[in-house]
């Protein structure tokens, strides 16, 4: 079978290393629906597909890729799709919760982490590779410089585990960064116990200008008459918990 050749403007660098994938693939801990993203040659899904508790799903928007896992793979029929992950209708295709797995296409990383964010109520687990610097930034915590947007949205509605790092030279071609595998798994929040649309913009506008004090930083959302003296607002935005800015947006939802 002839193999997939790697095209750079879609970010592909597949994994050839049959243990470390065997591993992400051991870390995924839910059963049931899962859906792989960019498969590539189908790595990843070797060992997805050894696994009886799995119902697996592919989904890569590569043509040759498509046709190279339809050869592979016949008997997953429609359940592989040839579509642009980010532009895919969930519900078309999935009826209740399904899981994500992937060697992630490190050009579109943010992109994939808020489709899952949009979708956190069908997505109880994802487990993927990611460009380590990102990797690192999901799991951060707060008070440390990678602590950030990404940080706080992911960490309101999943815990977020850096899981192991991979070398370079397990992918052909190699990046030429280092990569790391994390683990998302949904929490038991549905709601956030304020205005979640205002909470967006309250973290994005701190962590936007991240050198000033909140108090400065969130000026265009405060009201300067009605100024707090909310202790919170006189510190930085990556000194604050995910529950502080929970907090926080309720003190400017009553200051606008």
């Amino acid at each position: 079978m002839q193999l997939v050749k790697a095209k750079k403007y879609l970010g592909q660098h597949f994994l050839t290393d049959k243990n470390i994938a065997a591993k992400i693939v051991n870390s995924l801990k839910t059963e049931g629906k899962v859906l792989e993203v960019g498969p590539g040659m189908g790595i990843l899904s070797d060992f997805l597909l050894q696994k009886p508790e799995l119902e697996v799903f592919l989904v890569d928007i590569d043509e040759e890729s498509y046709q190279f896992l339809q050869k592979k793979y016949p008997q997953l029929g429609e359940k592989l799709i040839n579509a642009d992950f980010l532009e895919m209708d969930f519900d078309a295709v999935f009826t209740g919760t399904f899981s994500i797995i992937g060697n992630f296409p490190y050009n579109i990383s943010s992109q994939i982490l808020f489709k899952v964010l949009d979708n956190r109520n069908k997505v109880p687990e994802v487990v993927g590779m990611f460009q380590k610097e990102v990797a690192e930034r999901c799991a951060a915590k707060p008070g440390s410089k990678e602590y950030g947007i990404v940080s706080v949205f992911l960490q309101a509605y999943y815990k977020v585990e850096y899981l192991f790092t991979v070398k370079a030279g397990v992918f052909n071609p190699p990046p030429k960064v280092l990569s790391a595998v994390i683990r998302l798994s949904r929490n038991e929040i549905k709601e956030l116990d304020c205005d979640e649309k205002l909470f967006w913009q309250v973290v994005k506008a701190g962590f936007n200008q991240r050198r000033k004090t909140l108090r400065n930083a969130l000026s265009s959302l405060i009201n300067k008459e009605k100024m707090t003296e909310e202790p919170m607002l006189d510190l930085r935005a990556e000194r604050l918990s995910v529950a502080d800015f929970v907090r926080l947006t309720n003190v400017v939802a009553e200051n606008k």
